[in-house]
């Protein structure tokens, strides 16, 4: 029965990441393009930013959201969460795969 503390570990291992957040946090410097400003200086141009960026898909829908400086360090926890999420989710399905291979489906007490 090695494999149902196998998906009873993973499940409580789930439990525990905590939120999550699909995508990547990127840094992103843009162009307001005001005439005048600094950024469309044709000899020095300088642009606005440095800004953090978490661009991602899900559910078929390409989106991205803006993170503050003091927020960076828990959203690189919340993306870190849904990686160990997605691998720990093939891990579950894996030990469920090979549970049912084993025993047949059996009633849960």
């Amino acid at each position: 029965m090695q494999d149902v503390e196998s998906v009873k570990s993973i499940r409580q291992q789930i439990s525990k990441l905590g939120s999550m957040l699909p995508g990547k946090i990127n840094t992103q410097w843009t162009q307001c393009k005001t005439k005048g400003c600094r950024c469309m200086d044709k000899k020095n141009p300088r642009k606005h930013g440095p800004y953090n960026q978490l661009s991602f898909s899900f559910a078929g829908k390409s989106s991205t959201m803006n993170i503050k400086e003091k927020d960076l360090k828990k959203a690189q926890k919340c993306t870190d969460n849904y990686k160990a999420f997605q691998a720990l989710s093939k891990e579950l399905v894996l030990a469920n795969i090979k549970e049912i291979r084993q025993g047949g489906f059996k009633k849960k007490k």
